[in-house]
């Protein structure tokens, strides 16, 4: 084998109470990343598509490659690489694209090297791509991008994720309104002081959320998906949130809530069809505002990042 292509999955993160500690993963958009063996000991960018541009060239600055460097260096491998990266999925869209990126990168260079660490032993690598792309080394979305369906991180110190059971038919509409709202800015933006009340607040709902995922109570899973905290300050940045939550909730939605740092929203569902129709009743209600967006329905993604049969063309 000389060289392997993996799809990192988009990914929902926070859940609406569960920020930087609850995620799930969709089955699109997302990523693909090639890796091959290449001569030398150097890491190499040959090709980054669907970023306009954007994206830095340096090995050492971009996401997908930074992670790969450090993967190599921490197996003792002195193999040279070569890296190309599809992006398939916005930026700044609240999906998860930094993390999509170091997860396939980290996904593709561990299969090529015969698979030397676990899933679960490349997410502390794909954390420092996180760090590299906004400042912080969250794992609510590359965890389930590598691992895949619903997970809940624990602890950071040590390390702590949890996978959790997904009810069967649960779906979820994806709406990408066309604005930009970096991660770091929208980070920045978040309270420093939670007031008690509120704090216990979240805490009831986080682990109401769990159980309702255990349970397969989906009543229980939408009302939990309450956020005091952090939404109340981002929902700001996002044009007619709670008429865009109305209208969900008017449309079957079980629950409501911001992908990660927005401006993307989603609505879990009890199955496709309800998820079909409130994802076009959003795009609707946006239009109607003057603003453009896109959307996917898709169930949650039990999989993760998975390995693509080789293809010619890289994007």
């Amino acid at each position: 084998m000389d060289q392997v292509k993996v799809f990192a999955p988009a990914t929902v993160a926070n859940v609406g109470c569960g920020y930087d500690v609850l995620g799930f993963a969709v089955y699109s958009p997302g990523d693909e990343v090639t890796v091959r063996m290449a001569d030398g000991s150097r890491v190499m960018l040959d090709l980054v598509e669907g970023d306009d541009g954007r994206l830095p060239l340096d090995p050492e600055k971009n996401t997908v490659s930074s992670v790969v460097i450090s993967y190599l260096e921490h197996i003792g491998s002195k193999h040279g690489v070569g890296i190309s990266l599809c992006k398939k999925m916005p930026f700044g869209s609240g999906l998860g694209s930094s993390a999509a990126s170091a997860v396939g990168g980290l996904v593709a260079v561990n299969e090529l090297m015969g698979n030397p660490l676990t899933r679960k032993e490349l997410l502390p690598f794909a954390m420092e791509g996180e760090r590299l792309a906004c400042g912080n080394a969250h794992a609510d979305n590359v965890a389930p991008s590598l691992l895949g369906g619903f997970v809940l991180i624990r602890s950071y110190d040590p390390l702590d994720v949890i996978s959790l059971p997904v009810p069967g038919d649960i779906c979820c509409a994806l709406v990408y309104p066309h604005i930009e709202i970096p991660t770091l800015a929208a980070r920045q933006i978040i309270r420093q002081n939670i007031p008690m009340k509120d704090a216990i607040r979240q805490w009831g709902n986080v682990g109401a959320l769990v159980a309702g995922l255990y349970s397969d109570d989906l009543k229980l899973i939408g009302r939990s998906m309450e956020d005091v905290i952090v939404e109340p300050v981002r929902k700001m940045l996002i044009p007619g949130f709670d008429r865009l939550r109305e209208t969900a909730v008017e449309n079957g939605a079980l629950g409501f809530g911001i992908s990660g740092s927005g401006p993307t929203v989603f609505a879990l569902c009890m199955n496709r069809s309800f998820a079909e129709v409130a994802a076009e009743a959003l795009v609707n209600e946006l239009a109607g505002n003057g603003v453009a967006s896109t959307s996917w329905v898709s169930e949650i993604n039990s999989e993760g990042a998975v390995v693509l049969p080789p293809s010619g063309n890289d994007c």
